[in-house]
Formats: structure tokens, sequence, C-alpha cells
């Protein structure tokens, strides 16, 4: 090297020495070698030295810092004198160089390897345009070699994802593809998928793919692919992981096959079958759509009643045979049996002897014969004539006295003479008790018209003292008499009001309230409400946000008083008011609520109930039975009132069609008192009216108007469709204080008058009598039943004193204070927690806590596809709900049913309560709310 020197100073360059390399090089400008920052020079080779350039072997690779820990760079040569880093242009101190130097055995040269640390201060006081790089450097004695340059770059993993897969809520066998963007980092991250924490292999699973920029696809969804989805991102340095992912592979429900038909349900005679059908093909899984539709239909059906056959009469015996027998016989045609019915039981053929045991072949005389039939026929004569004046004169005995029927009254003898004077000087007295429609009835009638014989009159006397009378139309007051007839034997005389005791009668008359339609009305708006028909049970609940906003209507309900326009086609009977609520041409956004009360003993095995609307051309046309499914309304039937759901307004009622004779008509017994003009009789009112408030309240307004007292509770009375008539009767009236006019004690009405007694009150009045003024109580019993079936007995203890009378309440006060109720005030439910619970429950979820349990846990198990319909089906429940309670408000049971969902952990009535301001909350205890 010195000689390399010498001729490099030789050439005019310097030699310089570099102590820190251990090497001594000529600075002669850029011929003589490569500067450097420092203006220090290295060869590129060494032209004299003779050998081999250096070969790396091992050459440094890029390499990360973690942290704060320093990397080593190494690198390995052969043959090599020296080994230095570069880094960033610049050479590496020889101090922070650690260098071995060993010997290749095949080959015999020279083998080094170098190694330095690089730490993180250093890569950070680095500005370069390009990462913090190092290079090797290797010499020989026949010159220079580089090995490629190694980056080094601090790592890191940055802790928020860029995206974090979304939750899918997918259909069976539909593509699932949840995207995730790992956090930045270097060097960059992988990303791993877990499912429910357990790590997806795509490897193994072929219809999952975990390839395409880091996004997780599954081809065809299966139910097992539901689950909560992580995407886990890690590199050197750390891991993080994502948001979960909640997939729900849901499956919307199918109907299976129907049934067959069932068999009708009554033996004989006009019933229903029916068939039904599931939403199990398939079933509807994590908040799939529920099957729309009917789940079961029901037709009528008509089975013919088995007629058993009976015997035809005995025909002739034949003539006597040479064996002295004769025969007769008889066919089993009246009637033939049929339909399965039975065969007639017994002989078809039958014969006897002719001569009574005296046959004697081959006799000869005639004339004995002759002699033993004749004796015979004349006993046979005698006997039929004694039988038959006996059977003759029993009905002579019992005729007259006993049954006097309508055919009595016009087919004999006594005729009413039209032209007869009637003597008006003699009060009037009945003989039997009047069954009436109105309280005035019996005042306004007169022998005439008693005994008039009209086709809707039917009067019935027993020999136990039971008169009855029921009259089809109100009675009314005939001014001239009409002819007719009674049986013979019994001698009337008749008579017609004193003159002087018409004017009150037409006075008081004048004086009743006329039948006028109830009515209220309500201005509401988008807030929504409530309209209340006080003492009626009819309601209307406008949810809300049914009305647009800045919008508000006069809302108004209404009842009819008058003959109902709906008139009732065979069997079928009105069971409810008729309820108008308007105006026509409101539209609403939600459903509103309808509350009816109806009268029916609610059975779906012996009614067949359906919801009526009038038509604007008056006629009336079924909207759906309470049993169908329908996507347009919905019809909740509970014990006593029917909850619709509607979106237009206008009049509707309910029909009953009883389909078995236990169908039962829930009936309001009740007994009113009063003193009549004589002030020693008292007059008793029994009403059996539909079970609905606002029949009863029908009542009630006319009793006020006669000065009636309510004498006892009212008590339900149970009347079933088996075409037997009402009796009514007074018992146990005080001996010696009271007594009551004959045969007045027991009334009965017709079954046709009671099963349709829906319109005008029906009632029955009796008139006591008592034997002293200074008598001032009445204890007696009201008995009040169906023959063959269900009975009623109402208690009467009351004063006949109008300061010492007991007064008995006619209706609770609940409903009757505020018709109209506005705003948050009207609901149960505080709207902010109402939000809440729809929040919760119109979202499907896989576990199946969603509406449709809300509706199961509030017993609501039919037609689920109306609430399918609506854009909030928990809202709907929820104000289906508001209607139900609108008395109670038990927010408990609410809250019960909420946390047995699991769904929420605190009471809502607490709740509730706290976010209700002082005001409204006593509003509500002062309403029964």
């Amino acid at each position: 090297m010195g000689t390399a020197a010498a001729a490099g100073g030789g050439a005019g360059g310097a030699r310089r020495w570099l102590p820190w390399l251990g090497l001594c090089f000529w600075a002669a400008g850029a011929a003589a070698g490569r500067g450097t920052d420092n203006g220090e020079v290295l060869p590129e080779s060494i032209p004299s030295a003779p050998g081999t350039l250096p070969h790396f072997i091992e050459e440094p690779d890029d390499a990360y810092i973690i942290k704060s820990n320093p990397i080593a760079l190494r690198c390995k040569a052969r043959p090599a004198m020296q080994i230095f880093f570069k880094c960033n242009g610049e050479w590496v101190h020889q101090n922070e160089h650690v260098s071995e130097e060993s010997l290749d055995e095949s080959s015999g040269l020279k083998v080094r390897e170098v190694f330095i640390n690089v730490t993180r201060q250093q890569v950070e006081d680095f500005h370069g345009p390009e990462d913090y790089w190092c290079q090797c450097v290797a010499w020989s004695h026949l010159g220079t070699s580089k090995s490629r340059k190694a980056s080094v770059r601090i790592a890191y993993l940055r802790k928020n994802f860029e995206q974090d897969p979304q939750g899918r809520e997918v259909p069976i066998e539909g593509m699932i593809v949840l995207h995730c963007r790992p956090p930045e980092g270097v060097p960059a991250a992988e990303v791993e998928w877990l499912k429910n924490e357990e790590p997806i292999d795509s490897e193994q699973d072929e219809n999952i793919d975990t390839r395409a920029d880091h996004n997780l696809i599954i081809r065809q969804a299966r139910l097992s692919d539901s689950g909560n989805y992580t995407c886990m991102a890690a590199n050197i340095v750390a891991k993080r992981r994502s948001l979960s992912a909640t997939v729900v592979v849901y499956v919307n429900g199918g109907w299976s096959s129907w049934t067959e038909w069932s068999a009708c349900n009554v033996r004989c005679g006009r019933g229903w079958q029916k068939r039904s059908r599931t939403c199990t093909n398939p079933a509807p899984l994590n908040g799939g759509a529920f099957c729309e539709g009917m789940s079961v239909q029901k037709i009528t059906c008509t089975s013919l009643c088995p007629v058993d056959g009976s015997w035809e009469v005995w025909s002739e015996w034949s003539v006597c045979s040479p064996e002295c027998e004769h025969l007769r016989i008889r066919e089993c045609t009246a009637p033939p049996p049929r339909n399965g019915g039975k065969f007639c039981e017994g002989l078809s053929q039958e014969s006897e002897n002719c001569t009574d045991g005296l046959c004697i072949l081959g006799i000869e005389n005639a004339s004995d014969i002759a002699l033993y039939s004749g004796l015979g026929a004349a006993v046979v004569a005698v006997a039929v004539l004694v039988i038959g004046v006996t059977l003759y004169r029993r009905s002579q005995s019992d005729y007259g006295v006993d049954v006097i029927d309508s055919s009595a009254l016009t087919g004999n003898s006594l005729l009413l003479n039209s032209s007869m004077q009637p003597d008006l000087t003699v009060s009037r007295t009945y003989s039997g008790p009047i069954c009436l429609q109105d309280p005035l009835d019996k005042e306004l009638m007169t022998e005439a018209s008693l005994f008039n014989p009209l086709s809707d009159i039917k009067v019935k006397v027993q020999s136990s003292f039971m008169v009855s009378l029921g009259v089809s139309e109100r009675a009314e007051y005939h001014g001239k008499n009409h002819s007719g007839t009674f049986p013979h034997g019994n001698n009337r005389s008749f008579s017609t009001m004193h003159p002087r005791n018409k004017t009150p009668y037409i006075q008081n008359l004048s004086s009743l309230p006329t039948r006028t339609e109830l009515r209220t009305t309500g201005v509401f708006g988008h807030l929504g409400g409530r309209l209340v028909m006080p003492n009626t049970g009819v309601s209307l609940l406008i949810p809300h946000g049914a009305i647009p906003e800045e919008n508000s209507w006069e809302i108004y309900m209404s009842i009819n008083q008058g003959e109902p326009s709906l008139q009732s086609d065979g069997s079928e009977v009105l069971l409810s008011p008729e309820v108008t609520c308007g105006p026509p041409d409101m539209i609403v956004t939600t459903p509103f609520a309808l509350t009816i009360p109806h009268c029916a003993d609610v059975s779906s095995e012996h009614w067949n109930i359906h919801l009526k609307k009038r038509t604007q051309q008056g006629k009336w046309e079924e909207v759906m039975s309470v049993e169908d499914e329908s996507t347009s309304c919905y019809c909740l039937l509970d014990p006593f009132a029917c909850h619709v759901l509607l979106d237009s307004f206008g009049t509707y009622a309910l029909t009953g069609e009883p389909i078995t004779d236990c169908a039962v008509k829930q009936l309001k017994v009740a007994v009113f008192g009063c003193m009549s003009c004589n002030s020693l009789d008292y007059n008793l009112r029994v009403y059996c009216v539909d079970n609905t408030p606002w029949a009863f309240q029908e009542v009630v307004s006319d009793e006020r108007h006669q000065g009636g007292q309510l004498l006892e509770e009212p008590k339900l009375l149970h009347f079933k469709g088996n075409t037997f008539s009402l009796q009514i009767s007074v018992l146990d009236i005080p001996p010696f204080l009271w007594r009551i006019k004959p045969f007045t004690a027991c009334q009965e009405v017709p079954f046709s008058r009671v099963w349709c007694s829906n319109w005008q009150p029906l009632h029955c009045a009796f008139s006591l009598e008592r034997y002293t003024p200074t008598t001032t109580q009445l204890s007696c019993k009201i008995c009040i039943r169906q023959l063959k079936g269900h009975e009623q007995i109402l208690q009467v203890q009351t004063s006949i004193l109008e300061s010492e009378r007991e007064t008995i309440t006619f209706f609770a006060q609940e409903d009757s204070t505020f018709p109209a109720q506005t705003g948050p005030k009207a609901f149960k439910i505080p709207y902010s927690i109402r939000q809440r619970i729809c929040a919760t429950f119109d979202t499907p979820n896989a576990k199946g806590k969603d509406w449709q349990m809300l509706a199961q846990k509030n017993s609501i198990n039919r037609n689920l596809s109306y609430f399918a319909t609506q854009s909030s089906p928990s809202a709907v429940i929820l104000n289906l709900w508001e209607a139900r309670h609108q008395h109670d408000g038990d927010l408990d049971s609410l809250a019960c049913a909420l946390e047995e969902i699991g769904r929420t952990h605190t009471k809502l009535s607490n709740i509730a309560e706290s976010q209700l301001d002082e005001a409204d909350f006593n509003y509500s205890r002062q309403n029964g709310l």
C-alpha cells in the first residue's frame, strides 16, 4: 500500500490518512477516488492488489424498531479485508462496528462479518426524502463491493380501524359481505376474522372467503352463520380488535298445507267446520316476516239430521184361516228411517187365534162362529164408548178455566159491541199483569186494547195464577173499541178510564224526553288523545302522530238511540250499539282504536261474531269476522267490549250469529220502585236489558223522569238461545203488611222478545198495595229466570219514604267528567317510554325478542300479520293496550311483561310516574285512570 501511496503522490495527488478507518488514501480529485460529505475520499478499487472482488454471503435486511429497542444490522463477505456500513450516504464510525474474522476452509479465503446497532433516536432524527437506510461496503485486494440497501423504520399500529364491520340482516342463502379496513401501521397489519371469538379458517369452509381486501364474504348464508363477527388486525407491534358486527340470518315464514276440513260441529242442523294451517313451512326465525293471510278458515255446514223409522198403524186382521188364525201387518214408513236413523223396533207381522182358543177343526155348525164373533165386537165397542165419554168429560172440566189462548179470544160467543157506551165512573182494575216496554203503557191500556184479538198478543192463564202477556210493539191508546169474542162461560164487564184521569196521562206523556242522538266531540291535533262517551262504554283513541303536524280536526262520536238501521238477517242479532265516528273524510296515518261494548258471552264455539259497517247508501256490509285474519283492520274481543283498530271513520256495529243453542246473551236485570198516585200503592218495575252501559243508561234516564229509585244493585243474567221464555215473579211479600193484586205475582216474556230486545228496554210492572199507611218498609224478592236456564234473585229491602230511602249509585264517575282528553294526559304510557319500547321491539333480534313477543306477552296471539304490515308494529300494539286499559292503566302488568322478555330491568310504572308532572298525576287519580 505504501507503494500505491507513493505512486499516487508522484502523480501529484495528496496522500491522506484516515485514522478512524486505519487506511491511507490519496485525495487528488475525483479520478483518485469517491468523495464523501466530509471531504474524505475512499478508493473504488486498488488496482495494484491481485485477487478477487468481495462477495457478500449475507446482506443487511430491512428492519423495524419496536418501541425503543435498537436493531442490529449485519453483513458477511469474502474475501474481505475490511467491511464498513454506510447509512444515509455517510460512513458509520469504526467504533460502532463489531467485526469478526474467519477463514473459509474450502477456498482458503478470509471471511469477515460486521454488525452495527441502529437506535430509534437515529431514525427519528433523520429527515430525508426517503426512509432511513444502511449499506455495507467490503474491500479486497482487487477492489470494493456494495450490498443492498436495508431500510430501517419505526414500527407502530394505530388504535382505530379505518372501517369497522357493520351488522347485517340477510335472508337465508343470501350473500353476506363484511368490510374491514385495519388501522394504519408499519409494517402493514395482517387481518384475521373471528366468529363468536373463534378464528375463521376459510380454507376449511369453501363458502367463506377472507382474501379480498381484508373483507369477509359468505357466498350463501346459512342459519349457522348467525353470530358476532370481529376483525382482528396485528403486526409486530400490537393487535387491534374491531367493533363486533352481529349477523342475523333470518327465515321468512311460510304456510304449511291446509288441514282437512273438520267435521261439522253439530250432529244435525246448521253449524260450522274449519280448517287451519300453520306458519311452520318454514317457521319464521330470527325476526323473519310472519306469514301473510289467514291461518283459519271457517265455513257453514248443514248436517242432515238422522230420522228414526216409525211404524205405520196395523192393517186390518185378515180373514180367519182354516187353521183358526188371522194375520195383520205394518210397515216402517211413518216415517221411513233416513240419514242413518234407526229402523223400527218390533215385528212387522203378527198372528193370533181368531176363536179365543175354541177352534174346532171340521165344525159343522157355522152359526156358532158368527155368534162368538158378534159378542167380541160388542165388547170392544162398549169399551171404546166408555173411554171416549171419560175423555170428553175431562176435557170439558178443564176448558175455560185453566187454559185461555188467543184462539179462544176470537172464536166464541161474547161479542164486544163497539156501540156499547162505557161507564166513565168506574175505575179500572186489571185481572192479569201486563208486561210492557214503556212505563206509561200500563196506564194507557184499556179493556178494549187488552182484549183486542191482535196477532201479536198471546194471553195465557194457568191454574197456578200465572198470567203472561207478550207485546211485539209499543201499546197504544185506542179511541174506539174493537169487536171480539170471549170463551163461553166467562162474563166480563169492561170500562174505560174516567175522563178526568185522561188529562194527567196526556201531560205526563208529553213531558217525557224524546230520544235524541248521544253525541260528543273534541278537537284533536298531532299529539292525539281520547274521546269518551260518558257512561256508555264507547271510546275512541287517536294515537300520537295519527294526525299530521300543524293540523287539527274536530272529531265526533255518536250512538244511535232510535230504531236500529241494521236489520238482522235470519238468526243474526245485534250485540252492540250502532256507533258513528267522524268526520268520514278524515285520513289518519296510524290506525285509531274504537271500543264498542257488547252483550255476548264470548265463545267461538257458540257465537260467530261479525264487525259491520254502514255504507254511504245506508246498507250494512261485513268488515270481518272477529275470528278471521285480515290486514285491513284488527278486532280484539274482550269479555265485555270489542277493541277495533281502523283506518277510516264511519258507522260500526257488532252482530252475532248463534252457532248452537248454548250461545248466551248477557242481560242486566234491575228493579226500580216509586210511589203511585194512590198513596197506598207502590210500583215495582223490573228491567231486563242487554248488558251494555249504553242500554242501562237508557233505563236510568227514563226512570229519572218517572221519579224511580234503583232498589238493588243490578245483576247479570245469562240468557241462552234455546228458545225458552223468561219468567219474572215476586216472592216473599210480607203478609198482613203488603199484598199484590191477584194473578200478577208471576209474568212470562216470550223468548223472541228477550233475544232481540236491543232497542227498547224490556220491563215488567208489579203493583203492590199497603194495608195501612203506617207501613213504610218493603221487603221482598224478585226472581228472574229462564226456563231451563239461569236464574237471578234481586233482594228488595227499601223504605218507601223519600227521607229514609238509601241511594244506590247508577254509574261510577270515572268517565263522566272529561269526555275529551288531548295530549299526553290522555295516555297511560309516557311518550318517551313509548318511544323507547318501540325502538327496542321494532328491531328484529336473533333471540326472537321483538314485537311478536311483545304481542304474545299482552295476550295478542291472533292475526299477527296485521301488525307485520304496520310501519311500527310495537306502536300499534301499545295503542291496543291503551284502549284495553283506559280505566285501570295497569302499568305494572306491562312492566312485568317487558321484564319477562328481558328487554327492560326497571319498573315501568316508577319511570312513568317520575316523568309525569304533578298536575297530570292528580288528574289521573281523580279520574280513575
